[in-house]
């Protein structure tokens, strides 16, 4: 140690001298560097309500059990909403909204979106849920702009798709009210087109129609969540078993009343009224339905929460001139001492006798 000291004490001037020297050049070269900005706005997405829906479909009649499994529980949905923000489609409306291929002066939009990228920092705090964009910018006013326009974006993207489970559902039950709607409207026009005769009247088919379209609508969706629990289950689950075992019992109950409507005259009356009593049931089990998806999404979703508006901010971000400065001469200082600690190894090595014939060799290997 003491000989290292020695060593060290004898160019203490350069120690000192030198990493100062090259810290102030550092400091007045980070002058020379454009200051960049940054703005930040926080957001709490739309939280799932999983309990309220279920509940609600557990009310409804038969096609409580269709909605689950098409639409799936969402389990992390600020890990999907980081990753709608961190879509092509966010990016290149951004990019073209804030012209940012011109002020990156780049010819490529892959180029503008990598830069978009490196400006742009996107978190979701673990223990709070919420989730924070950084925008780094030369302007103050242009990267609270283009924070705050992330979030309008997501706003708009995120009622485009269908994200939570309640927009899935009124997703699903408006595609199949639409469906019923058609069926209905073809069901009433072939009912008005058979006539009534005596025996249709003798038949009382109303009430026997109405009970047969009940036990289809409930065949129906007994058979849309047999094949939706097939997707989402194993074979040979007890679930799936009693579903499938509860399908057959109703196909066969509706084939009973099928065949004892085809043996009367007035079958394709009775039929056609049949086929309008099971459409209408139909469309008013999925209306209801639709209705209740409505009030869910309206209720989850919900808004995008903006905890903090992103403002022009006042001070400037990068570069940190003292932190910059200070590094340089410290890493500077950490050099110096291990090239002059270096260099006095290698002189007592090669001016002691005892390595004179190795350091001979060497320079001689060197030479070859």
């Amino acid at each position: 140690m003491l000989e290292i000291g020695t060593a060290l004490a004898l160019h203490w001037r350069k120690l000192i001298l030198t990493p100062v020297i090259t810290g102030a050049a550092a400091l007045g070269c980070t002058f020379l560097i454009s200051p960049t900005f940054t703005a930040r706005t926080v957001f709490l997405p739309p939280q799932q309500q999983q309990s309220a829906t279920a509940s609600a479909l557990a009310s409804l009649g038969s096609l409580a059990g269709i909605a689950g499994g098409a639409a799936g529980a969402i389990k992390t949905p600020g890990d999907q909403y980081l990753a709608l923000l961190s879509s092509v489609n966010v990016g290149d409306r951004i990019i073209d909204r804030f012209k940012l291929m011109d002020e990156y002066k780049t010819e490529y939009r892959a180029s503008a979106r990598k830069r978009l990228e490196q400006d742009v920092r996107i978190s979701l705090g673990k223990k709070d849920g919420l989730i924070a964009i950084e925008v780094d910018s030369g302007s103050p006013q242009m990267a609270a702009d283009i924070a705050n326009q992330f979030v309008a974006e997501l706003r708009r993207l995120s009622s485009d798709l269908a994200l939570t489970e309640a927009q899935q559902r009124r997703v699903f039950f408006e595609g199949e009210l639409q469906r019923a709607k058609v069926k209905l409207t073809e069901a009433q026009l072939a009912l008005q087109r058979s006539g009534f005769t005596e025996g249709a009247l003798k038949a009382e088919p109303k009430a026997a129609a109405e009970t047969f379209a009940l036990l289809r609508a409930e065949l129906t969706a007994a058979e849309v969540k047999l094949r939706t629990l097939s997707h989402v289950m194993a074979e040979g689950s007890p679930e799936l078993q009693t579903q499938s075992a509860k399908v057959g019992a109703l196909r066969a109950q509706v084939q009973r009343l099928e065949s004892s409507s085809s043996s009367t005259n007035d079958a394709n009356y009775i039929g056609r009224y049949r086929e309008f009593k099971y459409q209408e049931a139909l469309f008013e089990q999925f209306a209801r339905q639709y209705e209740i998806a409505r009030v869910d999404e309206s209720r989850e979703g919900a808004l995008l929460q903006v905890v903090d508006i992103a403002t022009p901010p006042e001070l400037k971000s990068k570069p940190r001139r003292l932190a910059i400065a200070a590094s340089i001469g410290a890493g500077t200082f950490v050099l110096f001492v291990i090239a002059i600690l270096t260099r006095h190894l290698w002189r007592r090595t090669t001016t002691d006798p005892r390595n004179a014939e190795r350091y001979s060799r060497f320079r001689l290997a060197l030479r070859r």
